[in-house]
């Protein structure tokens, strides 16, 4: 990707992070590269009844220091969450709208889930108290484009503007289409990433209906465990990651500090079942490999990825499985680390958060590790950076996410 023209290499200038480990992108990789773990018992809601008890929450949190209150009331919390770290993100980029031209600005902000909040909260008024108590805010609260509509408005960016929802692979699929925006013309600018706000009783009682989440609850800390013997479910994390993009040329132009290129990127579909991913790893072996050749880069020129990792027992063994025959007998070598063991599984958001990760990644030349992995499962045979960080040479790193639906995407991001 050296050969293309500057205003067609598209770069990082600003990071933003809403998380339970930290409320902005430094903080949140200190704690990373700590090995703090982020999840506990669920505090915003009763979670005794349930099979799973725990989540990583978002913990004194007040949205109202970072939005007018009555947006606040107006929005859902996974708004509140991409509003604000998109807020940081732009602050962190420098980027001044007054010297912008507001139609090459935009914003591509998705979730997963969506208003889990809204839609709980609207129903119980409607079963309680009939239709008249329904707000009127209900349907802008909850749908999944909201965040990117509202956050265009603060910041006045009249260029793309949407919302992608494609279960946990929607925040890396929201960065990704945005450098492709970039690239095309459509904008020199772009906010994306991915927020998601669904530790709720609803949600809770449909993914413990799936038994698809930890039930160590006598043990938050230890409960994720990627690639480990054992492992049985991903833990709820909730948040936000959102990134600024921009073509190399405009960030040039005006004296950006640009942390990385974004340098490929690629998303397929393993038409295979409705939530197992492909027990030969297809589909996401061929979202690694395109976006590897998107960015001009061969596979022994990375020198990182950060695995979606999720610890439940199929997507451990099957990601890694395509990790293998994508990287041949180096894949031995390769460090691979999966950040939700700290962070949770955010779900929409966890490809925006886990971009976060990378970025940092290469500018402190440091990798975050795979906490708890004290019994490794013989099929997940890699070096996933076992629960201490590590200094590390790092030019290239990949990341991947999966979700239901047989969703995949990868995007490499690059040094300068």
């Amino acid at each position: 990707m050296e050969n293309l023209p500057d205003s067609s290499r598209v770069v990082i200038t600003g990071l933003g992070v809403i998380h339970g480990l930290g409320q902005n992108a430094d903080a949140f990789w200190s704690s990373l590269v700590a090995g703090r773990c982020g999840i506990g018992r669920v505090a915003q809601f009763d979670p005794s009844p349930f099979a799973t008890q725990i989540g990583a929450e978002v913990r004194d949190w007040n949205p109202e220091e970072h939005m007018d209150p009555k947006e606040v009331r107006r929005n859902d919390r996974y708004t509140h969450f991409g509003f604000c770290a998109a807020k940081q993100a732009v602050a962190d980029a420098g980027l001044d709208m007054n010297r912008e031209d507001p139609d090459k600005v935009g914003v591509v902000i998705g979730s997963g889930i969506g208003g889990m909040f809204t839609y709980e909260t609207q129903l119980k008024k409607l079963h309680d108290g009939g239709p008249r108590k329904v707000s009127p805010f209900t349907i802008p609260a909850l749908i999944g484009n909201i965040c990117s509509g509202i956050f265009a408005i603060e910041i006045g960016a009249r260029g793309p503007n949407f919302g992608i929802v494609s279960a946990c692979a929607t925040g890396t699929h929201a960065i990704g289409e945005a450098m492709h925006m970039i690239r095309r013309g459509d904008a020199e600018v772009m906010v994306a990433g991915g927020a998601e706000a669904a530790i709720t009783p609803f949600a809770y009682a449909t993914f413990c209906a799936m038994k698809a989440m930890s039930t160590r609850n006598d043990d938050p800390a230890t409960a994720c465990r990627p690639f480990s013997l054992g492992r049985d479910g991903f833990i709820m994390g909730e948040g936000a990651g959102v990134l600024v993009l921009e073509s190399l040329a405009h960030a040039k132009a005006r004296g950006a500090r640009i942390y990385c290129e974004v340098a490929g990127y690629a998303a397929t579909a393993d038409a295979h079942h409705i939530t197992m991913p492909d027990p030969e790893g297809k589909g996401l072996l061929m979202a690694m490999t395109r976006a590897l050749r998107a960015a001009g880069v061969a596979t022994d020129q990375v020198d990182y990825l950060n695995a979606h990792g999720t610890s439940t027992p199929y997507n451990d063994k099957f990601e890694t499985l395509a990790i293998k025959k994508l990287f041949g007998p180096r894949a031995a070598s390769l460090p691979v680390s999966s950040t939700k063991s700290m962070t949770g599984h955010l779900l929409g958001a966890a490809g925006g958060i886990e971009s976060v990760i990378c970025v940092k990644t290469l500018q402190t030349q440091t990798l975050a590790p795979t906490i708890n992995l004290h019994e490794p499962d013989p099929e997940c045979d890699l070096d996933y950076v076992p629960n201490v960080a590590r200094s590390a040479v790092v030019r290239t790193v990949l990341s991947n996410n999966l979700g239901f639906g047989g969703q995949n995407a990868a995007i490499v991001f690059r040094a300068l």
